[in-house]
């Protein structure tokens, strides 16, 4: 993360759990222009919109108590699938030859579950990784903070 030096048409892809930004470098790799070429997103509303169910209750082996049943996590679960749609992508993209170079911005989380789901054709192109949220920030404050972390 030190010496992040992206060339001219390296990939950079900002994700968290429901949003992926696809940039592209038109500069160079002193002066990084990054432009949104593609733009990936999901609906995923917090689990408790998502579950119609109360948590199941389950009888303890021996005895006449109940125990409640932990209730999936629907929401971390649309997280995990969208974070391996986005390794599939690349994946896909890699294959064609689309990109040489590429840095990944993810949340920690995302950024975990994407590795598990990366394939050989994207790490050997993956120069740097970054685990920060920066989906919500503008281009030019993404661009920023890139260079500041390769300083």
């Amino acid at each position: 993360m030190s010496d992040i030096r992206l060339k001219h048409d390296g990939w950079v892809v900002v994700a968290d759990g429901s949003k992926a930004l696809f940039l592209r470098n038109s500069g160079d790799e002193m002066y990084p222009q990054l432009e949104v070429f593609r733009e990936e997103e999901q609906d995923n509303p917090p689990s408790r919109e998502q579950g119609a169910n109360r948590p199941g209750r389950m009888g303890d082996a021996g005895s006449h108590h109940r125990s409640a049943v932990a209730d999936t996590d629907w929401h971390q679960l649309a997280e995990d699938r969208f974070a391996k749609e986005l390794a599939e992508i690349l994946y896909r993209q890699a294959h064609k030859q689309k990109f040489d170079h590429l840095v990944l911005v993810a949340a920690p989380h995302v950024l975990g579950e994407m590795r598990k789901e990366l394939h050989k054709e994207v790490t050997d192109r993956l120069i740097a990784e970054v685990d920060k949220d920066l989906t919500n920030h503008p281009v030019d404050k993404i661009e920023k903070l890139l260079l500041a972390s390769a300083a």
